[in-house]
Order: C-alpha cells, then sequence, then structure tokens
C-alpha cells in the first residue's frame, strides 16, 4: 500500500449477508477488496494476496477466526508468506470481556461487536491502516541484476522469475540483507533453520549449492562459498574476485 494505492483489506465472514454488504461498503468508501467465507479461504488469500488489513469474524464455520489470528501471529517472517505483523480486526456476535481478551490474547488488534456501526467499523480501519503506515512492508532488495520482494516472497533475475523452496528463499534473503558480509554457517543455521547449537552443515550447504545454481542460470555466480567460514553473495556476480573459494 502506499499513499497512491488504494489499501488492499480481507473480510472473511462466512454470512454471505454480511459479507457481501462489508465488501460493498467497503469498495464504495475506496478500498479493494478480497472475501473469504471460510478459515480455509482466508489462510489462502493471506498467504497469496497479501492484505494490507484483514477483518476476522470470530465464527468461520468449520474453524475460529481466532485461530487465523494466532497462525498469522506465528508467521516466520523470513519463510512464510503470510506477515505477522498484518493489522487484524476482530468482528464477535459476543461483546463480553473475555471474548475481547480472547481476541486480544490471540493477536487481534481491534475488536468490534456485533451489531456495529459501519461508520464506527470505517473508523477502526481507517485508524489501524494510518498506524500501519509507519510499519512499511520490506522494500525490495536488489542486488545486481538480482530483486528480491520480501513481501511476496518473488525473486527475479535480470527480469526472469526464479521459483525457490521457502528455505532457498530465506536463506538468500538473509544473505541479501548484508550481500557484502560474510555469513558463519553457524548463524546462517540459526537463521534459516532455528538451530539452536550447531548442528551438520551438510543442509546448509545443500540448499546453498541448489540456491547457486538457480541464480546461475546466465552463467553469473551470486552465492559465495567462503572456504571454512560461510557464505556470502557477491554483488557484482561479474567480477573475478573468487579467491575465497574453494576449488
Amino acid at each position: 500500500m502506499t499513499h497512491d494505492t488504494p489499501a488492499t483489506i480481507l473480510v472473511a465472514e462466512d454470512d454471505a449477508t454480511t459479507r457481501t454488504f462489508l465488501a460493498d461498503e467497503l469498495t464504495a468508501d475506496g478500498y479493494e477488496l478480497l472475501v473469504a467465507e471460510s478459515a480455509a479461504d482466508a489462510l489462502r488469500l493471506l498467504e497469496t494476496k497479501f492484505p494490507d488489513l484483514a477483518i476476522l469474524d470470530v465464527g468461520l464455520g468449520e474453524a475460529s477466526g481466532l485461530d487465523v489470528v494466532r497462525r498469522v501471529r506465528a508467521a516466520d517472517g523470513a519463510v512464510s508468506r503470510m506477515d505477522p505483523d498484518l493489522p487484524v480486526l476482530v468482528l464477535s456476535g459476543r461483546c463480553g470481556e473475555v471474548d475481547r481478551v480472547r481476541a486480544f490474547e490471540a493477536g487481534a488488534d481491534d475488536f468490534v461487536a456485533k451489531p456495529y456501526s459501519y461508520a464506527e467499523l470505517r473508523g477502526r480501519v481507517g485508524a489501524l491502516l494510518r498506524r500501519t503506515e509507519r510499519r512499511r512492508r520490506p522494500s525490495r532488495v536488489r542486488v545486481g541484476t538480482l530483486e528480491i520482494d520480501p513481501a511476496s516472497r518473488d525473486v527475479r533475475l535480470a527480469g526472469r522469475r526464479i521459483a525457490l523452496t521457502q528455505k532457498e528463499f530465506a536463506l538468500l534473503r538473509v544473505l541479501a540483507a548484508s550481500p557484502t558480509t560474510v555469513h558463519t554457517k553457524d548463524a546462517l543455521l540459526r537463521s534459516v533453520w532455528g538451530y539452536r547449537a550447531r548442528g551438520t552443515t551438510r543442509t546448509l550447504d545443500s540448499h546453498a549449492c541448489r540456491l547457486r545454481a538457480k541464480l546461475g542460470i546466465a552463467g553469473d555466480r551470486f552465492v559465495l562459498n567462503v572456504w571454512g567460514v560461510g557464505y556470502r553473495l557477491i554483488d557484482d556476480p561479474g567480477s573475478s574476485s573468487l579467491e575465497l573459494e574453494a576449488a
């Protein structure tokens, strides 16, 4: 979302009448809308369409909207396609203190009880979006002809999309955050795989090898193995500064 682009809002509501009403009203107010009638639909849209805000009803048929909130908050920002910091407004037919507390404990940013005034809901949506203007999504990262979009997990090399697995993307994202820095194997195992103590580096080495191959489709070598230490990206893959790599 930018100042020139309308915010995208996900509305997850199992009642068709309420869902249609909210979608129509929010669209009339200038927002882009995604609609879901179940928790599964909501999660799918969160992972593929990257909304700027979610409005989740507590009752979503087979699952609770609070379960969706918990999934969002538990997402790994480096690996998951969901934004763990996504602003979430919870709707509920129950308005007791316990219900509100449960919503906030699950990770909701705001809570609105049914029946509600649309004008108030719209005001709360606007307030959440203004607040998150200060929390911008990670901007695209460029290293030479390599371009990485952390929000959508899109990786392009000279404009050509490169398909990466979750761990390959997580490894690339860590390396690209500081492309001239040598990242030790211990640090990479902690950051990407969550290892607290040093384990086998075979997993890291195999992922780095596959990542290097995928980024080397044009003959460039982006991933450098610093022998006995770890890995780094080469910010100028056309250069010949490969003396640190073992034969």
